[in-house]
């Protein structure tokens, strides 16, 4: 890694850092679905910033895609006031509110940041390099955090927060060190992806998590399953669906309009 690009980097895990905490708050104080179906609207952040950073070419199917995910967002959040924790204010809820689009929106920046780092690299992209960019990219998002801990006096808080865990203190630290493991693959897999696609490929696999979101927080947290929620879930997996319906026809048309120069060549270097 060069000098350049560890900067670069290091700009990047910023980002990150910020996005964690806007995403923290927002599933504080958000039911879970309510959560994943706003954090589905990175797409549309990462398909603008794709377009303007690194020139992504936007097909028909790529542009439906995200139009699809991006209403299913705007149907939850125009019926989403039933889903408010008990408690909790007016003042919060749409704190979170914003502040979840706000992590989603930094994602959406961060994915074509990264592929643009990759097209100006000037140096081979290797497994190795990628596990450097991650290193780097995490190490310097949790400092990032760390910091806000530290001044928030967080830390002096976790202990209480373990002892109040429903399912017992031991499993409070279970669950952290689990997310923390989980996390560690989810961005290996989304900078790999990047690398091997795009950075809108990227994103629409990150997406796709939400179904499995939403079947498991109607199961596991007994979230009450709208049908507003229904609406949403139904066009964003229909919005999947356009984007590898598109992918499919490129490659077929790829495939059929190299397949007649293929033929001619074979021709030209025939020898009876």
């Amino acid at each position: 890694m060069t000098p350049r690009i560890f900067m670069a980097t290091i700009g990047i895990g910023i980002l990150q850092g910020l996005s964690n905490y806007f995403y923290s708050y927002g599933v504080a104080k958000l039911p879970v679905s309510t959560n994943g179906l706003l954090i589905s609207t990175q797409l549309a952040f990462i398909a603008f910033f794709a377009f303007i950073i690194v020139k992504l070419k936007l097909t028909s199917y790529s542009i439906n895609s995200v139009f699809l995910l991006t209403i299913g967002a705007v149907v939850l959040a125009l019926h989403s006031g039933g889903d408010r924790p008990e408690g909790e204010t007016n003042k919060e809820y749409i704190l979170g509110f914003i502040m979840t689009l706000a992590s989603a929106a930094l994602t959406g920046l961060i994915f074509p940041l990264v592929e643009l780092i990759y097209k100006k690299a000037q140096q081979a992209i290797t497994y190795t390099f990628v596990l450097e960019f991650q290193t780097v990219y995490c190490f310097v998002a949790t400092v990032f955090s760390t910091i806000g801990m530290v001044i928030n006096n967080d830390f002096q808080a976790i202990s209480g927060e373990a002892k109040a865990f429903e399912l017992g203190e031991g499993r409070y630290y279970v669950v952290i060190i689990c997310i923390a493991i989980v996390l560690q693959f989810y961005f290996l897999g989304t900078i790999g992806v990047i690398y091997s696609a795009s950075s809108l490929v990227s994103g629409i696999l990150a997406t796709f998590l939400l179904p499995v979101n939403e079947v498991l927080a109607v199961f596991l947290y007994s979230e009450k399953f709208s049908a507003e929620k229904g609406i949403s879930l139904a066009l964003s997996l229909w919005g999947f669906a356009s984007y590898f319906y598109g992918d499919y026809k490129e490659n077929k048309k790829r495939k059929n309009d190299q397949s007649p120069e293929t033929k001619t060549i074979d021709k030209t270097n025939y020898t009876p």
